[in-house]
């Protein structure tokens, strides 16, 4: 499984921002996904989790009702919708898999296959 994160940017504090994780392999939905971040200096941080159906969602108490998860089976991609963006969520952004449970883990050794990494800033 290969992961590839898009849809980085620089955005002012406020704004929206959606990022995308496209999948590679037949298997996406056997798959629960999350995604993290890492701030420099920072150890990497939790965001949320989604089951491989996607009818199940869990969220960390710092972007729960700002950021929203999503998948879309069909095209092997799921997506992080981020809202009222904030200069405290600029970081290197990560999506994972966990291609062993449907647990919504939030610890990142609970997962098995991470992207590269994309870039999001949030200043003025």
């Amino acid at each position: 499984v290969q992961l590839v994160e898009s849809g980085g940017g620089m955005v002012q504090p406020g704004g929206s921002l959606r990022l995308f994780c496209a999948a590679s392999g037949p298997t996406f939905n056997r798959l629960a996904m999350a995604w993290f971040r890492q701030a420099p200096g920072n150890v990497r941080e939790f965001i949320g989790t989604i089951s491989r159906s996607g009818l199940r969602t869990y969220y960390a108490d710092s972007v729960k009702g700002r950021f929203a998860i999503s998948r879309d089976n069909a095209k092997n991609t799921a997506y992080l919708q981020m809202n009222s963006l904030k200069p405290e969520d600029t970081a290197v952004y990560y999506c994972a898999a966990d291609a062993t449970t449907n647990t919504l883990n939030t610890r990142d050794i609970d997962y098995d296959y991470w992207g590269q990494g994309t870039q999001v800033t949030v200043s003025s």
